[in-house]
């Protein structure tokens, strides 16, 4: 209990939390508050926020309801970054895994294919695969992933250059555990909480990598994202700036969120590791 203690001590953390649970609120109610399609027509074009208590953001130009794009662009939001972050955290940890532990030419391959990665900045790799591949959602995610993979890769093998000389790696390979067993069930677990650090950096880069996607027009046509509401709105930015603001704040609210849970989280187990 005690992490949790220094967590709650943390004002960084604790407002993080709070943004994240109101968009995690948001997004999962969405369904519920706002049920059908929220690219749907509800009302009249241009209806400023607080103008119509049916509508409290407004209406876009075509008379979208903008606060139940908010809602549901939260869930697209928060998916796209949770998926990628999943996806590149995987992918990393198991190539980083796998080039620390094995060594040699092994490590020289994998590690050469990361820097190839590495080369190409990740919102041009996302954007050249989902221009050839086509704009659907889990093509976008793995679009996000295949330029976020290799820094959990590089954090994964150095952990595991570590951790595969200490006694109980040497111990599994006198009892007879096959490599890739020892590299997957003894050193990756121990190689992990580091790599999961970076997760939260992920996840916000993917957020915002997703809505620069859908403001250039290559995001999932068929879901609404606060990238496809603020591209909208730039047609009427000076009569309804609104409509490019209000998604704006939520992707703000969004990454600073993140950002300041994972700083939390840094101070508590940062905390805990000062006392061990």
């Amino acid at each position: 209990m005690r992490p949790v203690r220094q967590f709650l001590r943390s004002p960084e953390g604790v407002a993080g939390l709070l943004m994240i649970v109101l968009l995690a609120t948001a997004a999962l109610t969405a369904p519920v508050v706002f049920p059908g399609d929220p690219l749907a027509i509800r009302g009249p074009a241009l209806l400023p926020p607080f103008a119509d208590a049916a509508f409290p953001l407004g209406t876009d130009r075509l008379g979208r309801d903008v606060l139940a794009g908010l809602m549901h662009g939260a869930r697209a939001s928060l998916a796209v970054g949770i998926a990628a972050a999943s996806v590149a955290i995987f992918v990393g940890a198991l190539v980083g895994t796998l080039a620390g532990f094995a060594g040699g030419l092994v490590d020289e391959a994998l590690m050469r294919v990361v820097d190839a990665f590495q080369i190409v900045p990740g919102f041009l790799l996302a954007l050249a695969f989902v221009s050839v591949s086509g704009a659907s959602l889990p093509v976008v995610i793995l679009a996000i992933a295949l330029g976020a993979w290799t820094g959990p890769a590089r954090l994964a093998r150095a952990e595991v250059l570590s951790i595969r000389e200490r006694d109980y790696v040497a111990a599994a390979r006198v009892i007879g555990m096959h490599p890739m067993e020892i590299a997957l069930r003894e050193v990756l677990p121990n190689a992990l909480p580091p790599v999961l650090a970076l997760s939260s950096v992920i996840v916000a880069g993917a957020v915002l990598t997703e809505a620069a996607l859908s403001f250039l027009g290559l995001g999932d046509p068929n879901i609404v994202t606060w990238g496809s509401m603020i591209a909208e709105g730039r047609n009427v930015l000076r009569s309804a700036p609104f409509l490019s603001i209000i998604p704006g704040i939520g992707l703000v609210v969004a990454v600073l969120g993140v950002y300041l849970l994972s700083e939390g989280l840094s101070e508590a187990i940062a905390g805990r590791r000062s006392r061990a």
